[in-house]
């Protein structure tokens, strides 16, 4: 029902009626405008968690995420948080690249901090995150693994090149035009650790050069030098193929160069010392003839090394598994600190976020062949598959043992195929020996999103049997800017926020609805490093309600 406003109009003498000095007033009813009324409606409505039903909900948790600053200031977002939601989620700086320092310390007086904040609140805290590739401090955990520096006066094996196929770069590598070159996923390099190079020589060929893979290297090699090559390899059928010198590739040089090499579906490591002689001389490239098997073959891990009589300062490489060795122990240093330091307040842990490949959505992301951001660092391209694996159980042991253990990834409402990568990774981990509890589904959506493709994603989720929480939900509007957006255009955001918490509740158990975050209560900021400009939250920018304010409300009042 829309109010009147009276107005007053008061008529001096001088206007109507000069010889009158009684004044008088007159009564105006004039209808109040449509957008205040709608605001008027809107902040009439409760607190958001006032409407979940304890009773018939009683592990519901109803969250949302905030910074630590904000939170511990005890200013408006404090106050908003505590008054709508009975978690939240610290967006930055539980993360690795927040607390751990340049010397692997953990700098943890923050979050003691907001610990104590959020006990004294009641709010309950979502731990976030344990295991993710972004927001590390990369600087340091590269560091670990860099190769050592030594000087030395007496004879060195010197590094020439390498390759361990991390990256798609190929300076130092490349191929004939029959033999197909790709690379396997994450973790099926040699010993699980990283990736290899996948080369395919799909027929047998008249000649076994018909088919090359070819390794180049600088300076040639000189009459006397000696060099050590050593790589590892396998392939998908028994092999065995031999070596050319080459002045660069495909300019023979001499028929034998370093061996042959015998090849099977387990990995080997192969090595062989050579001296050069006249025949190998000015070679600058070493040819791998593939030509006479037809099969996958598979390369990890190749060093050329040159002989040095007199020493030097030497640069020496750590190993694929010295490298796995010390990034687990970085994990578990950062992870039994964190939680050891937590465990009495934080009872629910995002291990695991974001592993799955956008591309590859059953396969796990990899830093290879990508340009990795500076504070990016992907722990499975050196402790393989089983990285979550090992997080998850870190989790458990430095834990409670009642504490709830989530993995997490977003567009697994846009892409299915992401969404069943995710649950078979579950799957994975469970089968070798960790425990998760929970799977956490982002959403980070538009009012158009399709929502079939919300449905099936519930659908998988509840399936699988695990805790399920809508992690970090927000909505934008066909990624426009907040000030171009229409009534009708915030009235399809709330109904789409409706929708999506109403089909959480329909299609997810009761006893597996974990809970729902929302991930930006407010509108997001022109310089904001996420969804900048757009009005994702159900506030806006000034605190102010949205229709989508309504939206969840009234969703979450459903029995």
């Amino acid at each position: 029902m829309k109010k009147n406003y009276k107005l007053a109009l008061i008529l001096s003498g001088s206007i109507a009626l000069a010889s009158c000095t009684k004044q008088e007033t007159l009564d105006y009813n004039v209808e109040k405008p449509g957008i205040i009324a709608a605001q008027e409606q809107i902040d009439a409505y409760n607190p958001l968690k006032t409407y979940i039903d304890k009773q018939a909900r009683p592990g519901f948790k109803f969250g949302t995420a905030v910074s630590l600053n904000d939170y511990v200031s005890k200013g408006l977002m404090y106050r908003l948080a505590n008054s709508n939601f009975d978690e939240i989620t610290i967006g930055y700086e539980m993360k690795h690249g927040a607390v751990v320092q340049a010397n692997g310390d953990l700098s943890l007086k923050s979050i003691e901090q907001l610990i104590a904040a959020a006990k004294a609140a009641g709010m309950s805290i979502y731990g976030h995150t344990l295991a993710w590739h972004s927001n590390q401090n990369a600087t340091y955990l590269n560091k670990l693994i860099a190769p050592v520096v030594t000087a030395s006066t007496g004879p060195t094996w010197d590094l020439v090149t390498g390759a361990d196929f991390e990256t798609d770069s190929a300076p130092n590598y490349e191929t004939s035009s029959r033999v197909v070159k790709s690379f396997t996923a994450a973790g099926e390099g040699f010993n699980g650790v990283g990736r290899a190079i996948k080369l395919t020589n799909a027929s047998v060929l008249p000649n076994d050069y018909d088919a090359q893979f070819f390794l180049k290297f600088s300076p040639a090699v000189a009459v006397g030098e000696k060099y050590e090559l050593s790589m590892k390899i396998r392939s998908d059928a028994n092999a065995s193929f031999s070596t050319q010198a080459h002045t660069a590739p495909g300019q023979y040089k001499f028929y034998d160069f370093f061996g042959t090499l015998s090849s099977t579906p387990v990995w080997t490591t192969y090595t062989k010392e050579i001296t050069v002689t006249a025949d190998m001389a000015a070679s600058g490239a070493i040819a791998f003839n593939l030509g006479k098997t037809a099969t996958n073959f598979y390369f990890d891990n190749i060093t050329l090394k040159k002989y040095n009589a007199t020493g030097g300062v030497t640069m020496v490489e750590k190993t694929a598994e010295q490298k796995k060795t010390l990034v687990t122990a970085a994990m578990d240093t950062w992870i039994k600190g964190m939680v050891t330091a937590t465990k009495d307040y934080v009872k629910v842990w995002n291990v695991v976020n974001e592993p799955m490949d956008d591309a590859k959505p059953s396969e796990l992301k990899t830093g290879a062949g990508r340009k990795v951001a500076a504070d990016e660092f992907y722990w499975q391209d050196y402790m393989g598959k089983d990285y979550a694996v090992k997080a998850f159980q870190l989790a458990r042991q430095y834990g409670n043992a009642t504490d709830i253990h989530f993995i997490n990834d977003y567009n697994l409402e846009y892409d299915l195929a992401k969404c069943r990568g995710l649950i078979d990774y579950v799957a994975y981990i469970e089968k070798n020996g960790a425990k998760v509890d929970g799977i956490g589904t982002q959403m980070h959506i538009n009012s158009n999103s399709d929502k079939s493709k919300i449905d099936e994603m519930f659908r998988l989720l509840a399936a699988t049997g695990k805790l399920i929480k809508v992690s970090e939900l927000d909505m934008g509007i066909a990624g426009k800017k907040t000030p171009v957006i229409t009534s009708a255009e915030y009235a399809e955001q709330k109904e789409m926020y409706r929708y999506v918490i109403e089909k959480y509740f329909e299609i997810i158990p009761k006893a597996q609805q974990y809970g729902i975050c929302i991930w930006s209560p407010l509108d997001s900021p022109t310089n904001s490093s996420w969804r900048a400009g757009e009005p994702i939250g159900l506030w806006s920018e000034g605190f102010v309600r949205k229709p989508a304010y309504v939206g969840v409300a009234d969703a979450l009042s459903k029995k």
